[in-house]
């Protein structure tokens, strides 16, 4: 398959893998409702972020929604689209180096989306999709960059969302549309597991009924197909209430079997026209209807425009925003209605203004379902995170008061709100002191099994988890409840008579070990020294 190659590439192709674990800070007066809720929005690097999820996340995430930078090169509000943020521009120089000097701002992107897309890819579940909001302006680069990282093979489809409603004339050609790149894990199971959309309005215009049928609106479906795999029941004749004849035409068959057609007709379920002597059509109800299979085309009055996300956010906010394309809360609800079910989780690292958490709390509101729809987002300008995406999360959860002084009933629901803290591990490896047990214990599971804990709450116990019949401990911060220098981290005969037990392999991370070789096998224990024999990037 053909690869992408740029500038700067082979500074960052694995530089996902050396980004540090970090600890992320609670910030509970940003918060809102249930802490426990099980929505998450971070403030912090994107990439940072990620890496610092994967402990809690991994494998976990059933869609993802990002809005990237289009890289437009319009610089002119607050979050640019040129790549061109002091933050990208850091990180740019300490990870690319004096080669980023050279870099065209197609560089620039595609070294910032490569890393990110490669941690992205790790968070999603084996029946999980992601879901990348483009322009022009990157949309052939980014195909390319995902077919690299996700593989060509899990393209599900481009849709075009049509974001304007209005001519547009700066342009020799007016922009009128973007796009919605689909990536699946599993395409066959995505296309067997997706939802379809609602039918709406205008969709139902075509389901009549023209002859007062007690079981409500329907409309007739062709009963006509290609003949190419017909079977011999295919064929047949039918003769209408008319007395006229019907056989299929050349090249055509009935798409029904002939005892299936008859079971129909005796149901009522066959529409000859209103003279009765029309070709048949079988009868489907408006009530039968679960919804519609989606297409790649996605008008603005299915899903919204930019016009109208404006209005929502500032309607919300009361206030202007520095966003020139937010997207509506109603393209999302789209996205989510065919990736998602409740109880799901959907990340969004470039979480912006809040559109894609917002769409999941008016989902959960709609749903009978107990559990609901779960978000994680992340967003890394603290003024964007802290002002507008978590404001806006808060208002339309608890209700507000509107621009024209209405007030707006709350949907519910909650989230934590995190910053990202210090490195788990210092740059010589030295964990860091602030550290607590149930963190390290989180990133001591996840590096050892490459899945997250599977539980909420971290035990207070060493025996963290068993996975696949190996027990795997921590001893550290003096969870036996020794807390001398080196106490209860130490594995000697007296702490390991003191371990809960598990009856199979067991591997026990510690800061040192007295046990000998001989007695470490009979025990079927694989030691691992902290912090050195702890994987920190």
């Amino acid at each position: 398959m053909p690869t992408l190659n740029w500038i700067g590439k082979d500074a960052v192709v694995n530089h996902h893998r050396e980004v540090p674990y970090r600890l992320l800070r609670n910030v509970p007066e940003l918060g809102c409702g249930d802490p426990g809720s099980g929505n998450l929005l971070v403030e912090g690097d994107n990439l940072h972020a990620l890496k610092a999820l994967l402990p809690y996340y991994a494998g976990q995430v059933k869609c993802i929604y990002i809005d990237p930078p289009y890289n437009t090169g319009n610089e002119g509000w607050v979050y640019n689209d040129a790549v061109n943020s002091p933050l990208i521009q850091k990180w740019l120089g300490e990870t690319v180096g004096k080669e980023a000097e050279d870099l065209s701002r197609h560089d620039k992107w595609l070294c910032m989306m490569l890393p990110r897309l490669q941690l992205l890819k790790q968070f999603l579940r084996e029946d999980g999709s992601i879901w990348v909001s483009m322009d022009d302006s990157e949309i052939s680069l980014l195909r390319m960059l995902m077919d690299e990282v996700f593989g060509r093979e899990r393209f599900v489809a481009c849709n075009v969302w049509q974001k304007r409603y209005s001519r547009e004339n700066r342009e020799a050609i007016g922009d009128v549309h973007e796009y919605l790149l689909v990536y699946a894990m599993d395409p066959k199971k995505f296309k067997a597991d997706r939802n379809r959309i609602p039918i709406t309005g205008p969709q139902a215009k075509v389901y009549r009924n023209p002859n007062n049928d007690p079981k409500g609106r329907w409309r007739g479906i062709p009963m006509t197909a290609q003949a190419g795999h017909a079977t011999a029941e295919q064929f047949y004749e039918i003769i209408a209430p008319s007395g006229k004849a019907f056989r299929p035409s050349k090249g055509r068959c009935w798409g029904l079997a002939e005892a299936t057609f008859k079971k129909l007709r005796a149901d009522g379920r066959i529409w000859f026209g209103k003279k009765g002597n029309s070709q048949p059509n079988v009868i489907r109800y408006l009530s039968e209807v679960e919804g519609m299979v989606p297409w790649t085309w996605w008008p603005h009055e299915e899903v919204g425009h930019t016009d109208e996300s404006k209005k929502e956010i500032q309607a919300i906010l009361d206030a202007e925003i520095p966003f020139d394309t937010p997207k509506p809360t109603r393209l999302l609800e789209r996205v989510l209605r065919i990736a998602t079910n409740p109880g799901e989780l959907v990340m969004d690292s470039f979480l912006g203004s809040g559109s894609t958490a917002h769409a999941i709390l008016k989902l959960n509101r709609e749903s009978s379902e107990t559990t609901p729809r779960r978000f994680v987002g992340i967003e890394m300008e603290p003024k964007v995170a802290a002002e507008i995406a978590s404001e806006r999360v808060r208002r339309v959860a608890r209700g507000y008061t509107n621009a024209k002084g209405e007030t707006v009933a709350g949907l519910g629901g909650g989230f934590r709100y995190c910053r990202l803290d210090a490195p788990l591990f210092s740059a010589a490896g030295v964990i860091n002191p602030d550290v607590r047990f149930a963190q390290l214990a989180r990133h001591v599971y996840f590096t050892e099994t490459g899945e997250p804990l599977p539980r909420e709450r971290v035990p207070n116990t060493p025996l963290v988890g068993v996975h696949r019949g190996t027990g795997v401990y921590l001893l550290f911060n003096g969870i036996l409840g020794d807390h001398s220098a080196s106490g209860g981290n130490v594995l000697t005969r007296a702490v390991l008579a003191k371990l809960p037990p598990h009856a199979g392999p067991k591997v026990i991370y510690a800061y040192g070990c007295l046990l000998g070789e001989e007695r470490l096998r009979g025990e079927q224990i694989t030691f691992r020294q902290t912090p050195y024999e702890i994987a920190t990037t």
